[in-house]
């Protein structure tokens, strides 16, 4: 795991001791990325740079520096991630006659460059990776980046300079950067908490698709990425070709795929853990470990004194069910809230999923006992755990029989409670809910309710469903909200249901922006490696084999996730109604956060900055100080804007 960056100067105007400064300044605004080793390369007659931080995870010997040459010369590669089925490729290459002198992958990415070439080794690595790789005979810089997009590659021209790096602040570093705000990517930030690639919050700066490989050489100004691999093409020939099987054979496959995909990326030369919250997805990577190895596995929990939103409880009995070894710890308020601060360097461009502060914590607290920790991220997205999945075909349709008018009527009604009444009157009612169907934050989920109601059409329902404001373009001044794949209303046409189309949005835009980059910068912020097993694109290609009804039934979701679990741990243990990883934001922007908030929304100020109109912010922010709505998603969006920009001026 590693930092990567450089550059390409076409007018080789730079001598080879201001191309290594450039470079290494770069690199070494990536060091909590790899702490370890520091390593750059350059060409002075081509004018290249290329650099790399490193976090020594397997071979921790010099073999392993990088930038690294290949065997025969050819290649160069600054590459940043693991490739898990490095073992099988060397006994593959060395068949054909490859040597290699350590036991790193990153040799066998560069043998496998040489022998299939770029193209080819990409669709063959199984694991998370972003590299830049240098062509010394093509001269022809190559950017690539994992199937799902684990791994984050930035770039883009400035001045006849070609830059790249692992995070904006290696471009950032580099001397000459012009750092200019993309007011319209803005708008794309205040709709969804991130800005989706390939935009980034920075004009003609580019983030690199999944699956995409960049091809550069010196007369490509604007150069198109090419896929290697399709996530379209993967979900069509999966709901294609569907799983034949019975319950108890999809069970047994999907547990058989999990073992292999969880012992892979437990491969490390450094001690090793999981991520535990008590939860279905993370049980059961945690499950899965515990049942390959020889001793206890070392797993992490944080908790909240606040009731509901602490999970620490659930994670301790599942932890206590394995026999693991289990760290927990209880936050309070104010260390929650002294995270705050470091979050506009952590992130780079503004980033508003609040469980952003936990997720930071959790690698925190595990990276004092642990340099390597599974996590579940992927198992909602795959298996259907979101609540717009469960809603389904047949909710939609139920929805819509009620007349627009009389929809539009009840939403109103319900906009207009306020969170203390929505609460007061789910606890009287709860008693009549079945389990399934309870809820966490019933406010906030009844909000949502009342946002879709008045919408008659399924593509609508999912914008508005995960849309933040959901009229960005009256927030932001002077923007145009760019098209992304989220307003294709043919998608709708293409895919066999609601429900499928759902989750394939999910699994390209919200998976890869925001739920991978939010654990890509709270863990490497604190020098963490964090693996997802459920990413494994085999187990990625398994799960569109398996029809909706192994996934939602009954009412609930990741059926078959859940049952592949209870062969390891019992159903009590896990059962409850589904919480988010959050801290109690609306509450604090009340109380002990209220005065921060306040100095960042100061409407002179925010005129004065000029990208936002004040008036729908303050009619938010005084709504949620009265307690009539909770607009705790929507004002964090614009306090992490308003952080992001203070950490512009520093």
């Amino acid at each position: 795991m590693c930092g990567i960056c450089g550059y390409w100067d076409s007018s080789k105007s730079l001598g080879a001791e201001e191309l290594s400064t450039n470079v290494r300044k770069m690199s070494n605004s990536l060091i909590h990325r790899g702490p370890d080793d520091e390593g750059i390369w350059v060409d002075e007659e081509v004018g290249i740079a290329l650099g790399n931080r490193r976090l020594s995870i397997i071979d921790l010997s010099s073999e392993g520096h990088q930038p690294m040459l290949s065997a025969d010369g050819r290649y160069v590669i600054a590459y940043n991630g693991e490739i898990y089925n490095f073992r099988d490729l060397r006994k593959d290459l060395e068949k054909l006659g490859h040597h290699c002198r350590g036991h790193s992958d990153t040799e066998v990415m560069l043998a496998s460059f040489c022998e299939w070439g770029v193209q080819e080794s990409a669709k063959r690595f199984n694991g998370m990776f972003a590299f830049a790789l240098w062509d010394r005979v093509e001269r022809i810089l190559h950017l690539g980046r994992d199937r799902i997009g684990e791994k984050p590659l930035y770039y883009g021209w400035q001045n006849g300079t070609f830059l790249f790096g692992s995070e904006l602040k290696a471009l950032k570093a580099k001397p000459g950067f012009r750092a200019e705000t993309d007011r319209n990517a803005l708008t794309l930030y205040l709709r969804y908490n991130y800005i989706p690639a390939p935009y980034s919050i920075y004009q003609n700066i580019h983030k690199l698709l999944p699956g995409h490989l960049l091809t550069i050489s010196s007369s490509s100004s604007e150069p198109e990425p090419l896929s290697y691999w399709s996530a379209r093409t993967l979900v069509e020939s999966g709901l294609n070709h569907p799983f034949k099987g019975t319950d108890s054979d999809a069970i047994s496959e999907l547990d058989s795929l999990l073992r292999d995909s969880i012992k892979l990326r437990m491969i490390s030369d450094v001690p090793l853990g999981a991520f535990l919250s008590g939860g279905v997805d993370s049980s059961t990577i945690v499950a899965l470990m515990q049942a390959q190895s020889n001793q206890p596995v070392k797993t992490f929990t944080i908790g909240f004194h606040e009731d509901s939103y602490n999970e620490a409880q659930y994670a301790k009995t599942v932890a206590e069910h394995l026999g693991t070894d289990h760290t927990e710890f209880y936050l309070t308020p104010k260390e929650t809230m002294d995270v705050i601060p470091r979050l506009p360097s952590l992130y780079d461009e503004p980033f508003s999923d609040s469980s952003q502060i936990p997720t930071f914590l959790i690698s925190q607290l595990a990276r004092q006992r642990v340099k390597v920790a599974l996590s579940g991220d992927g198992g909602d997205e795959l298996f259907a755990g979101y609540s717009r999945h469960l809603w389904g075909n047949s909710s939609w349709k139920r929805l819509n029989w009620i007349p627009q008018f009389l929809r539009r009527r009840i939403a109103s009604i319900m906009k207009r409670l306020s969170v203390g009444s929505v609460d007061s009157i789910y606890e009287n009612l709860e008693f009549l809910l079945p389990e399934s169907l309870k809820l966490s934050h019933p406010a906030e989920k009844i909000r949502k309710l009342s946002d879709v109601l008045d919408i008659s059409e399924p593509a609508g329902q999912y914008r508005r469903l995960v849309s933040n404001w959901a009229y960005p373009k009256a927030v932001v001044a002077g923007a145009k909200e760019p098209s992304t794949i989220i307003n294709d209303d043919q998608l709708w046409q293409d895919f066999p249901d609601v429900v499928q189309t759902m989750m394939y949005l999910d699994l390209v835009t919200y998976h890869p922006d925001d739920i991978l980059v939010k654990l890509d910068r709270a863990s490497m912020g604190v020098s963490l490696e964090a693996r997802e097993p459920y990413l494994d694109h085999r187990v990625v290609e398994f799960a569109w084999r398996v029809p909706l009804s192994l996934k939602i039934r009954e009412g609930q979701g990741k059926w078959l996730l859940r049952h592949v679990l209870y062969q390891y741990v019992p159903p009590d243990a896990i059962e409850r109604p589904k919480t988010g990883f959050e801290v109690p934001i609306d509450k604090w922007l009340r109380n002990p956060l209220r005065d921060w908030a306040e100095s960042l929304l100061d409407r002179a100020c925010l005129k004065q900055q000029g990208y936002f109109n004040p008036n729908p912010i303050h009619q938010k922010w005084r709504e949620h100080l009265d307690g009539k709505r909770n607009w705790q998603y929507q004002l964090w969006n614009i306090l992490m804007f308003q952080s992001w920009l203070e950490s512009e001026k520093q």
